[in-house]
């Protein structure tokens, strides 16, 4: 039935029965209005109420007792679901930035699964039709993606991450082959791709050239994070990210805003920095996959 208590809205005369509340009004002398549309049939809580409850009490005479002991413990079970819930969540969710990060092993070893599943992403506009999409994200690779009208549940590596479709607010972001650009606040991506025969090299920092045979979509755009490695153009062995910041001299605050794109758990390009050797454009290329970034 209805919650008692909901948001800002409180019913305090739910727990009591509508003799009580007429005999109440009269021996205090209390005017009351009646709503005309509770003597209607045509309704189906009137119906019930009209028609099937005296019916039901001529066989159960505390059928109408018997169904508010009910709602009181439904109310009890609520609770107790409620608790159980808020448990799961503080286990599972981590809270980075305007993301919610979800670790995949622990997920999976959740149950009920997709009860807390439903639970988890309701708030972000994901539909109960949707809950199994989003289970079967949990045996999927990297990139792979179930969408809202507002969010995003991304399989990135071990984790699932909500993060907001709108590229100016999200962390992580998706780019499909066909994508022309990404918008940040301070930044643009934007993507290409040409011909061997017309490439044109470049050796600006803000500019990426790769081999698009050697590249998996979607990317991911993301922020570094510690344990990233790649391997550093010019170089056949890996290196961290964080050794490679410390050759380069990189500030602490430099250092907390290096992006990085990543094809199929391989990172192409420490944005700005310095492209990873497997993906550099070699004589056996055939077509050039080009990113600018442009300051805004």
């Amino acid at each position: 039935g209805i919650l008692s208590k909901q948001g800002k809205i409180i019913r305090p005369l739910l727990n009591f029965r509508k003799d009580e509340l007429l005999e109440f009004a009269k021996v205090n002398h209390l005017q009351w209005e009646e709503d005309s549309s509770n003597i209607s049939d045509k309704y189906s809580r009137n119906y019930f109420r009209n028609q099937v409850i005296p019916l039901v009490k001529k066989i159960f005479p505390k059928a109408e007792e018997n169904l508010l002991d009910n709602i009181k413990r439904y109310a009890d079970t609520e609770l107790l679901y409620r608790q159980a819930i808020d448990h799961h969540k503080k286990k599972l969710l981590e809270q980075q930035g305007n993301e919610i990060h979800i670790p995949v092993l622990k997920l999976q070893q959740s149950q009920p699964l997709l009860t807390i599943i439903y639970e988890i992403i309701k708030g972000f506009n994901f539909t109960p039709a949707q809950t199994n999409e989003v289970a079967g994200l949990l045996n999927r690779e990297s990139g792979k993606y179930v969408q809202s009208s507002s969010h995003r549940i991304i399989r990135n590596r071990k984790w699932l991450i909500i993060a907001p479709a709108a590229t100016e607010e999200a962390d992580t972001i998706l780019i499909e082959e066909e994508d022309n650009f990404i918008q940040r606040p301070d930044f643009r991506l934007e993507f290409s791709t040409c011909d061997v025969k017309t490439f044109k090299p470049q050796t600006i920092k803000t500019t990426a050239q790769l081999d698009l045979h050697q590249i998996r979509f979607p990317l991911i755009f993301r922020k570094w994070k510690t344990g990233d490695y790649f391997y550093p153009l010019g170089m056949m062995k890996k290196k961290k990210l964080s050794r490679f910041f410390i050759d380069q001299k990189l500030s602490k605050t430099e250092k907390e805003n290096v992006w990085v794109l990543e094809s199929d758990k391989r990172i192409i390009w420490v944005i700005g920095y310095r492209i990873d050797e497997r993906f550099k454009v070699r004589d056996k290329t055939v077509e050039i996959f080009q990113i600018s970034r442009q300051n805004v």
